[in-house]
């Protein structure tokens, strides 16, 4: 007495011509989930490098850059691959380009620390 069967392939009478449109639908979520990933994540990304290659490629003397640290300094000379930033009075510190995260310009007003009456 046993209870298992032979099982047996299923074939259709086209002769697997029918099962093309079933791998279809079975990729079809995979390729949207992919087109979902790249538009909400990989092209975002790829735009803020080609601004912040930009905004780095941009630098002058006279501008004054905030480092990846924090610390905030005027740029006193402009290499292929470093910046020379004053970071004090009498202080210059070599940085490498791409330390930098952003570029105030010479004429952005600073705000006011304290309130005036």
């Amino acid at each position: 007495m046993f209870f298992a069967t032979p099982a047996f392939a299923q074939t259709t009478a086209a002769g697997g011509a029918a099962g093309a449109p079933g791998m279809l639908i079975q990729i079809l979520p995979f390729a949207a989930i992919f087109v979902l990933f790249y538009f909400l994540m990989i092209r975002p990304q790829q735009q803020r490098m080609k601004q912040h290659q930009a905004l780095i490629q941009a630098v002058k003397r006279g501008d004054t850059v905030v480092l990846n640290s924090g610390v905030i300094g005027k740029v006193t000379k402009v290499d292929e691959g470093e910046v020379a930033v004053d970071i004090a009075p009498s202080v210059n510190v070599k940085v490498v380009k791409s330390m930098i995260s952003d570029v105030r310009t010479r004429g952005e007003p600073a705000p006011a620390n304290d309130a005036k009456k």
